[in-house]
């Protein structure tokens, strides 16, 4: 059995290719982006990490589904046409007998490209909502594979079923190491948050002063955050300098090391970020990603701050003094934080993956290899 993933949500993915490979299904490939966003230079997570894995990648020339006009909005509705074109003769040369998607703009013309061949196909949605690309690749999709219970309703009733979303099992298996000081991961994902790691330049020494820090920047080269927290943490004493680890982006195995230490995460709220500190029980400080489609990232936050596992701090009242004042706030209440943060786990599918894959194995005419 062949089958083509696709799309821009890395993180279950991953966790859905080791549940292939767990079963013997190894003739993968993957159809994805080239660049991480539009107008940047900098490499896609997935055009990364993939062909790593031992599994064909192919960049398309995907066009962003944009809600308002700016001015990609006429490249990227030019793009469209041109990678359904690309995925169709992709598709044909591979013969997958399945294709599965993990949303975002670049799966659209992925999965068109699969019912006009008459290949089956399912995409799994990670917020509770569904963004806007998933809403449409639902039209053509046989199935749609959800998170959460309240995403039932937001899709078509006889098409979709509940999973949960796919976590790696490393992730899920995780044991926690002992630390001489609070660590504060502070992240933006592989794309990075600008407006935090420019909040964050302005306060790290103070920061270093009391935790260790270990900062995902993002691989974005518009904004140069990388090399610029890089330039001011040289100007700091050599005692500060080893309790920084800054990195564009962090690989399988070293987020795995982060969150065996972590003592709180801060960073965007998405569904993946969501998922994995609730299932590792780490205590978060959300800054919801403000323009994301139908507020999602803030209903994702709201999840575990009803738990008592997280704090929000909206990107409108970011400051460096209110983000420095949150992260002690939390790390000063760190037991009843972490006491939520452990329950917030019964918000998570431990065999979402498995259940992902028996139900992708349905639309197929084998349920094995």
């Amino acid at each position: 059995m062949k089958v083509a993933i696709c799309g821009g949500h890395l993180t279950p993915a991953l966790a859905v290719i080791g549940e292939l490979k767990k079963r013997g299904i190894k003739d993968l490939i993957f159809i994805g982006r080239e660049k991480a966003t539009e107008g940047d230079s900098a490499s896609s997570a997935e055009s990364v990490v993939i062909p790593t894995l031992d599994i064909k990648f192919y960049a398309i020339s995907a066009g962003r589904l944009q809600r308002k006009f700016t001015r990609y909005t006429i490249p990227s509705l030019l793009k469209v046409p041109i990678g359904l074109a690309q995925t169709l003769l992709i598709l044909s040369q591979e013969k997958p007998n399945l294709v599965i998607s993990f949303g975002s703009y670049v799966a659209f013309p992925v999965v068109v490209a699969a019912w006009i061949l008459g290949i089956p196909s399912i995409t799994h949605e990670q917020t509770v909502k569904g963004g806007l690309a998933n809403h449409l690749i639902a039209r053509f999709a046989k199935k749609i594979a959800v998170s959460w219970p309240d995403s039932l309703e937001f899709f078509p009733k006889e098409r979709t079923v509940l999973t949960g979303n796919p976590i790696r099992g490393e992730i899920l298996s995780i044991k926690k190491k002992r630390v001489s000081r609070p660590v504060v991961f502070i992240t933006g994902g592989n794309q990075g948050a600008h407006t935090l790691n420019e909040i964050v330049l302005e306060i790290i020494e103070e920061l270093l002063q009391k935790y260790e820090i270990i900062h995902q920047t993002g691989g974005a080269t518009k904004f140069k955050d990388f090399e610029m927290l890089s330039a001011r943490v040289t100007q700091l004493s050599q005692r500060l300098q080893n309790r920084y680890k800054l990195s564009k982006w962090l690989n399988s195995n070293d987020l795995i090391e982060v969150y065996s230490r972590a003592s709180l995460i801060v960073g965007r709220s998405g569904a993946n970020t969501v998922s994995e500190a609730a299932a590792v029980g780490i205590p978060a400080l959300f800054i919801p990603l403000p323009w994301a489609g139908g507020g999602e990232q803030d209903r994702n936050a709201e999840m575990l701050k009803e738990l008592g596992a997280a704090l929000i701090l909206p990107q409108d009242r970011l400051t460096p003094q209110r983000l420095f004042a949150a992260i002690n706030m939390i790390i000063s209440n760190f037991d009843e934080f972490k006491k939520s943060a452990k329950k917030a786990k019964k918000l998570i599918y431990p065999q979402a993956a498995k259940n992902f894959v028996d139900e992708a194995l349905k639309l197929t005419d084998q349920n094995a290899v």
